[in-house]
């Protein structure tokens, strides 16, 4: 049992999916189906690592602000409703957490890597969060193909980047997705996504991409292309049509950006870790 709790695929895409889709099964109908991601995410870590958080690093910074961000979520969806404003200000929230995970890294670098590398991870994940939560959070199924799109993209680059801890986990974010699009695929009828879901999946996969720019070997212009996978879900799609056929379309050009970022990362030199 041991040896198939430690293999990869099922650390960062079976448990996590199974996990997800009973959160999804179970609290759907309770507008909770969006705490499907962070269950995901959190049993990835749990098989990975284990919720450790001393000494705090960046990766472990990045597990606690994810524990965090559903917090949030749920708080805006049942008690704020965030408007362009609010929106604003947890995409500047958002910048900020980015900087404190990484700056005490940074601030040994040179000044012009702190601006580029820096600047364009906070830019970066406050692009994903603000916009994420402004124009796919109240759109379930966009909501759940971006989740897929960006947890594949971040994922499979983290690997060809060097870093198998952040692949696994970017995948398992994707497999929390998938798994929250399903029962809507099947049954025919939307959950809630809101920031419950959305901010702790943009949030997390901005800041694994971003920790693999900074930290392993991802080059900056597949942060560039993973920043269209918010827009590519906002595309038109039949929204008449059954709900499959929306998740399938959608899903199809977030998994396309995906791909180009992937394929990107592969020409640079991107390798599978050893």
């Amino acid at each position: 049992m041991n040896d198939l709790l430690n293999h990869p695929a099922v650390q960062g895409g079976i448990a996590p999916f199974l996990a997800a889709l009973i959160v999804s099964l179970v609290l759907g109908r309770f507008r909770l189906g969006g705490l499907a991601v962070i269950v995901g995410f959190c049993t990835t870590v749990d098989l990975v690592s284990g919720f450790v958080f001393e000494p705090l690093s960046a990766t472990r910074k990045i597990v606690l602000l994810a524990l965090v961000a559903p917090v949030i979520g749920l708080m805006l969806d049942f008690a704020f409703k965030p408007n362009r404003l609010g929106n604003a200000i947890l995409a500047l929230a958002a910048g900020a957490a980015t900087m404190w995970v990484f700056w005490p890294i940074l601030h040994q670098k040179d000044i012009n890597i702190v601006l580029s590398v820096g600047g364009g991870s906070t830019l970066f994940v406050a692009w994903l969060v603000g916009f994420s939560q402004g124009f796919l959070s109240q759109h379930p199924v966009r909501a759940g193909a971006a989740g897929l799109g960006m947890g594949l993209g971040v994922g499979i680059s983290a690997v060809l980047g060097a870093s198998a801890l952040y692949g696994i986990y970017g995948i398992s974010l994707a497999a929390a997705a998938g798994a929250f699009l399903l029962p809507q695929m099947v049954g025919g009828r939307k959950f809630e996504a809101g920031a419950t879901f959305m901010l702790p999946l943009a949030l997390s996969a901005g800041l694994l991409a971003a920790a693999t720019l900074v930290l392993a070997q991802l080059p900056w212009y597949t942060l560039v292309v993973l920043a269209f996978i918010p827009l590519a879900a906002r595309l038109p799609a039949p929204e008449k049509s059954h709900i499959w056929l929306q998740a399938v379309t959608v899903s199809a050009y977030t998994l396309a950006v995906a791909a180009a970022a992937i394929a990107l990362t592969w020409q640079s030199g991107g390798r599978l870790p050893a």
